[in-house]
């Protein structure tokens, strides 16, 4: 067994493959390994964070949660990144969308996302980090949309680190300021991909709507987002080896 600075993952260094898709709900990846690869083999099952590689159309890819919020998402891209030579990380999330045109299970690619995290500072850049996906993940996934005919909303995200928070107004604003959805991750990752060289993209599917009653159970977050995946999938196909 492969040995890492942390105790995350434990997994041999081959078990993972370059291209790994990342919900945060650890049973939605079971959910996507189940029924969208072949052969699916658990390599990680540490803190209940499952891991699976299998095949998808014939090549390796792997599925991994990350956990709510972007501490634990850096947390699991870095190792992977880092630890098990994980080339792409293609986000495959729930979010809240801001927009009026916007409704439950309505998919969004995260262009960019602005963030409350204090994530980018800890670079010492002498200037404002802007975390932006890799283009060419981002034009795979928006031309696949197209060619199955999906109706996709592409712009920026943004990456919360309040669930709960006690600025009632931080809706409104994201919304003013051009803002899609609200969710707690892709800043994260566009960052840590971006300081390891590394790809990375966010794929969201809408769950509720910060300003209408509407709303999808934990069930369905989990197993209803099937084109979200499938195009994640057909994406990380065309970066999978």
């Amino acid at each position: 067994m492969f040995k890492t600075p942390s105790a995350c993952i434990e997994a041999n260094q081959d078990a993972v493959a370059k291209v790994v898709l990342m919900p945060g709900d650890p049973l939605r990846a079971k959910y996507i390994a189940e029924t969208y690869l072949e052969d699916p083999v658990l390599f990680n099952d540490v803190r209940n964070m499952f891991g699976y590689t299998g095949t998808y159309k014939g090549r390796k890819i792997s599925v991994m949660g990350s956990g709510m919020g972007i501490p634990s998402a850096v947390l699991y891209s870095h190792e992977l990144y880092t630890f098990f030579g994980v080339e792409s990380i293609i986000r495959v999330g729930s979010t809240g969308a801001l927009l009026d045109d916007m409704e439950c299970k309505d998919i969004v690619i995260a262009m960019g996302a602005c963030t409350n995290s204090n994530m980018a500072h800890t670079y010492n850049f002498p200037g404002t980090l802007a975390p932006t996906a890799n283009f060419d993940l981002l034009y795979d996934a928006v031309n696949i949309s197209k060619d199955r005919g999906t109706k996709i909303k592409v712009g920026n995200v943004f990456s919360t680190d309040l669930f709960y928070n006690a600025q009632s107004d931080v809706p409104t604003k994201a919304r003013d300021l051009g803002m899609l959805c609200v969710e707690m991750e892709t800043a994260g990752l566009y960052l840590e991909s971006l300081a390891q060289g590394k790809k990375a993209l966010s794929i969201l599917s809408v769950s509720d709507h910060f300003f209408k009653p509407e709303a999808l159970t934990a069930q369905e977050i989990r197993e209803s987002f099937n084109e979200m995946m499938e195009i994640a999938l057909e994406t990380a196909w065309r970066h999978a080896e």
